[in-house]
């Protein structure tokens, strides 16, 4: 009996292959973001696992001036700490072929014998430092692959002022480098910005520290906590210019990675739950109308002797079916698509073998999900159905109540044509019907918003943080803080047209039992160059004693403005002050707090020093600027503009670009789905109605507008609730996934609204030409057939 159900089913998915594959397709496509989503969380999550085990990553990190290397010994003691490996790590500037600007970077240490403990490299080209070579350095891939640098290349350095030439012996990778940024900042620049390695003695022979060191790394004792450690460091420390120990959780690298699959597990439950919420709503119009066609069959059916359970099994598999074609869809393109995003990542996170791991239980996660969402879409509906006496069932659905419509009631039916009336009284004698075509077409041009409004965002950064706020043409950091008047020499650079000195310190901020250990950034009152504008694009004017947070900062510490802050210096003789909040800056990279250029330098209780500078330049002039600022070695780091706003297209904004792509494309097969799904159902559910309308005379145009003005209405109720639908659920989605290093604004267009508007307008064009070429196909006599 059970293979005659089956037949039966295989003719009605055939009879319906136009409705089911539009719901598989639909189901598609959120499982196959479930599945991508959590597969490339297992692939980083997996991968990050595997590096930090195999090259013996640290978990607490710090720096400091100078410190003896017999005090990492002491450290060595303090309870908890299972390893301390000391390096050097110093700053380094490059001068290179083809590169007008000078490349900077950090040089870190190597054992001139052996490897090292903690931080183990990976070798990717070339070969390790010979035991007691000279003149030799490893280098980072991001910078090497930036610059076409391969192993035997030469490299002409900057070490402490004096000019080297290095034979570039390998490429690594580094458990600490997984993303390559310059220090405090949330962006990769990999052209101009790299990670070196050399050995010791060379290292320490050329800024004078043989015997000390200034970079530690720790491992942690089994069971041991990281606060008493961090504690400990930091005491010992202190003496010796200390900047602040921190964990593993802190490290900007480790960060990086954290944040990016955050985001990855946000869009794999909000995303999946709007578009399988879909699909239930279009599963449940198709068995609701398929039941309504066939409660002839299933008196037969019951009276063959089939129970009520044998029936809800029969079309619960029909719906079944659809989920397990969309699995399989969902499968391949969660597959696909997750392969590109790994090649995707490859370019701003550095492992040493990235690939894609299909996560096992996101493709069991995703079989349930599917099959539970069409469960309660559709279970109800069949459980009535199995339930009706075949007495009852074997007698036609009872005709809804023909009572004039509402439209009719008032009057003005008469200015209306008969095809409109009909969809309006249609449209009223079924409103749980209506309700629920509303509903699925409001989510499906929802899920049109978000998409557009991600591009509108990334857009806004690139305006926001490079035109807005950092007005000026290049950022310079000095080696070490110097006296102000380096200003003015640094000034006199040809094509300098202005310049403004800047102060940074490393500082940890307190507030109610929360801290955050970031950078402190000097403005200027009046300045031209960096500025903190908030929310509402007004310039924030650098209080006298005050302090300004970044939204971001303030959000993660609790604290609002006229809000009291302790500031925690993290060097010199690491003083602490209570300051006010007195403004919020809105930003979109990193977080940050803002104070004036003199005050800091009274928090720090020094004279007037400076850090770097801010400059602006005559462009004709570019090229002689770069040049001679190349030969200045107190400078450290050079920050171009238009360099830094290059390397987030080719990062940030192209990876966020790629995920718009998917959603969007996505939110369009959605879209087109729902609508040609509820036209191919209204015109299989009316087609004797509509037969009738023809033999009593109607034209078939008049006929066809009334599916057509059905169609209208749905679209004109839905689209509203669908744009207010999709602004909630694009402020939530990116209220979720934006992070302390990386932000987008909430940005709604009217391109973003239109384009949600063009695309239901078009589904539904199309959608209409289509039933309307059925419906002139439609066989009257057959239509007119109905069991008695």
């Amino acid at each position: 009996m059970i293979a005659h159900l089956d037949r039966k089913l295989l003719r009605d998915l055939k009879r319906l292959r136009g409705q089911a594959a539009a719901v598989s397709l639909v189901m598609a496509c959120g499982l196959a973001m479930l599945i991508m989503a959590r597969s490339l969380i297992s692939s980083l999550e997996g991968t990050r696992a595997e590096y930090y085990q195999t090259n013996h990553f640290a978990e607490v990190f710090a720096s400091l001036k100078r410190a003896p290397n017999h005090l990492a010994d002491r450290i060595r003691a303090l309870p908890g700490v299972a390893t301390v490996q000391a390096d050097l790590a110093v700053p380094v500037t490059l001068d290179l072929p083809g590169l007008d600007e000078p490349a900077s970077g950090i040089v870190r240490s190597l054992p001139d014998f052996g490897e090292p403990e903690l931080n183990r490299l990976f070798l990717r080209r070339g070969r390790w430092l010979s035991p007691g070579s000279r003149g030799e350095v490893l280098v980072g891939e991001a910078f090497a692959k930036a610059n076409a640098l391969n192993p035997g290349d030469t490299l002409t350095m900057l070490l402490n002022g004096r000019r080297q030439t290095f034979h570039l012996a390998g490429i690594v990778l580094s458990p600490e480098y997984i993303f390559e940024s310059r220090p405090g900042a949330a962006l990769p620049d990999n052209r101009t910005y790299g990670i070196f390695w050399m050995p010791y003695k060379e290292v320490a022979t050329a800024w004078d520290l043989y015997g000390a060191f200034n970079h530690l790394a720790i491992t942690l004792a089994p069971g041991a906590g990281e606060r008493p450690v961090i504690a400990g460091v930091d005491r010992l420390l202190r003496p010796y210019g200390g900047l602040g120990a921190f964990g593993r959780k802190d490290h900007p690298s480790h960060i990086r990675v954290t944040d990016e699959i955050r985001v990855l597990t946000i869009l794999s439950i909000g995303f999946p739950i709007v578009f399988l919420s879909v699909a239930a709503f279009m599963t449940n119009a198709v068995l609701t109308r398929l039941l309504s066609l066939q409660r002839e069959q299933i008196a037969i059916l019951k009276a063959f002797g089939f129970t009520n359970r044998q029936i809800v099994v029969h079309y619960l598999k029909f719906a079944f079916v659809m989920v397990l074609a969309g699995l399989g869809l969902g499968l391949l393109g969660g597959v696909a698509l997750g392969q590109n995003l790994v090649v995707m990542y490859e370019l701003f996170f550095k492992f040493p073998d990235l690939r894609f791991r299909l996560d096992g239980p996101a493709v069991a996660i995703a079989l349930g999900v599917g099959l539970g969402t069409v469960t309660l879409g559709v279970l109800d509906a069949v459980r009535r159905a199995a339930r009706l006496p075949p007495a009852e069932a074997m007698r036609p659905e009872p005709p809804a109540n023909f009572r004039p419509s509402l439209i009719e009631r008032t009057g003005i039916a008469r200015l209306l044509s008969h095809s409109f009336r009909i969809a309006i009284r249609n449209l009223e004698r079924r409103p749980a019907q209506a309700l629920f075509t509303v509903a699925g077409l409001a989510l499906a041009t929802a899920l049109l918003i978000l998409p557009n409004s991600f591009k509108a965002g990334i857009s806004e950064v690139l305006d926001f943080q490079w035109d807005v706020v950092q007005r000026q043409d290049v950022n310079l950091g000095l080696v070490e803080p110097s006296s102000a008047r380096l200003a003015h020499e640094l000034a006199r650079l040809p094509g300098v047209t202005s310049l403004e000195p800047s102060r940074s310190a490393a500082v940890r901020v307190h507030f109610q039992g929360r801290s955050r250990q970031i950078g402190l950034r000097s403005l200027l009152p009046g300045g031209r160059h960096s500025r903190a504008v908030d929310r509402a694009g007004r310039e924030i004017s650098p209080p006298p004693h005050g302090v300004i947070l970044s939204s971001k900062l303030a959000d993660v510490l609790g604290a609002k403005i006229g809000d009291t802050l302790v500031l925690e210096a993290l060097e010199g003789r690491r003083p602490f002050a209570n300051v006010p909040l007195t403004a919020l800056a809105e930003d979109f990279t990193g977080i940050a707090a803002y104070m004036d250029l003199h005050a800091i330098n009274r928090f720090l209780g020094e004279g007037d020093v400076i850090t770097g500078a801010s400059l602006t330049l005559d462009l004709s002039r570019r090229a002689e600027f770069l040049a001679a600022l190349k030969e200045i070695p107190r400078v450290s780091t050079v920050a171009i503009k238009e360099t830094m706003r290059q390397a987030f297209r080719e990062t940030t904004a192209q990876s966020m670009g790629v995920i718009q792509s998917i959603y969007l494309t996505f939110a369009v097969i959605v879209a087109f789905g729902v609508i040609y799904n509820n036209a191919r159902i209204s015109l299989a559910e009316r087609a004797r109605e509509l037969a009738t309308l023809r033999v009593v005379g109607m034209t078939q145009h008049e006929v066809g507008a009334v599916l057509v003005t059905e169609l209208v209405i749905l679209a004109l109720l839905a689209v509203p609730l669908g744009l207010l639908m999709g602004t909630g659920l694009t402020t939530f989605i990116i209220g979720s996934v934006n992070t302390e290093t990386i932000r987008l604004p909430l940005v709604f267009t009217t391109y973003t609204y239109a384009f949600a508007v063009v695309v239901v307008l078009i589904a539904s064009t199309l959608s209409a030409f289509v039933v309307l070429r059925k419906l002139k196909h439609l066989d009257l006599i057959a239509a007119l057939k109905a069991p008695e």
